[in-house]
């Protein structure tokens, strides 16, 4: 009994060491993916500051404005004109009062039964 007991025993502390070791190698292994990814985050980052940085230069009129002039004529380009911009007064208004009588019409149509879909297409002579 005591001997079967021990076999058991061994055998299960096999597996546990082989759990333990597998457990550890998963771990160092998640580890190394996770160093690997900060390094990239990392050289992604400076990347980026460095993208920033030559934006920042192309961006400035100064450097924008000798490109312009050099192709202003073929690109018809010129100050912005007050003229170009409309007023308040161009905008259209909203009706003082709404034409509720097309509705309230289409509304007793569709209540006696008719219906107006139909009708303009027999009107049209579609049907």
């Amino acid at each position: 009994m005591i001997r079967n007991l021990n076999i058991v025993l061994i055998f299960t502390s096999v597996l546990m060491l082989s759990g333990v070791y597998t457990l550890k190698f998963s771990i160092e292994h998640t580890a190394s993916e996770r160093t690997a990814l900060a390094e990239l985050i990392d050289s992604q980052e400076g990347d980026l500051s460095v993208l920033k940085a030559d934006e920042a230069v192309l961006n400035q009129p100064g450097h924008i404005e000798p490109i312009v002039k050099r192709h202003q004529e073929v690109l018809a380009l010129g100050p912005v004109m007050q003229k170009q911009f409309g007023t308040f007064a161009d905008l259209k208004m909203r009706p003082a009062q709404p034409d509720n009588a097309a509705l309230d019409a289409l509304l007793r149509s569709l209540d006696a039964g008719v219906d107006p879909i139909e009708a303009i297409l027999t009107l049209e002579g579609i049907e």
